[in-house]
C-alpha cells in the first residue's frame, strides 16, 4: 500500500492577525495507491478548488474531473461545493460496470443455475 502524504500549510506562521484558515485534506485511492494530500486553505474554498491546490493532479494524472465524481466522507458533491475545516474531498474511481445492470445478471446467472440444476420452474398442470 502507497500513501502519499504532502501537507501544504498556506498562512501558518505569519502574524496573528491574518486570515483564518481552514484544513482540509484530499484523497484518491485505488487498490494499488492511496494519495491523501493536507492543505490549509481559506474559508470558502471550494473542492475544485482544494483539488487544483493540492496537487494530486499532478501525482495521479489518470484523475479526470470530468469523469470522476467527488464526494465529502461518502456524500456525493460538485466541484464548486464549499468546504469547511476538517473536510475530505474524495475523488472517486469511475465505475467499470453499471451496478444495476451487475445486478440483473448476477439474478439472470442464479435463476438459470438454478432452473438447470433442479429442473425446478413453474409448474403447469393440465389445461
Amino acid at each position: 500500500m502507497v500513501s502519499n502524504n504532502t501537507t501544504k500549510d498556506a498562512g501558518e506562521g505569519g502574524s496573528p492577525n491574518a486570515d483564518p484558515t481552514i484544513g482540509v485534506e484530499v484523497v484518491y485511492a485505488r487498490q494499488a495507491a492511496q494519495t491523501l494530500l493536507k492543505l490549509k486553505a481559506a474559508p470558502g474554498v471550494t473542492a475544485g478548488e482544494a483539488i487544483q491546490r493540492s496537487g494530486i493532479l499532478r501525482l495521479r494524472p489518470e484523475i479526470d474531473l470530468s469523469v470522476n465524481k467527488l464526494g465529502i466522507f461518502g456524500k456525493p458533491i460538485k466541484a464548486e461545493q464549499a468546504l469547511g475545516d476538517g473536510d475530505r474531498v474524495e475523488i472517486y474511481a469511475p465505475l467499470i460496470a453499471d451496478p444495476k445492470q451487475a445486478k440483473k445478471k448476477q439474478a439472470a446467472n442464479r435463476a438459470a443455475k438454478g432452473g438447470a440444476e433442479s429442473g425446478a420452474g413453474p409448474e403447469t398442470g393440465p389445461a
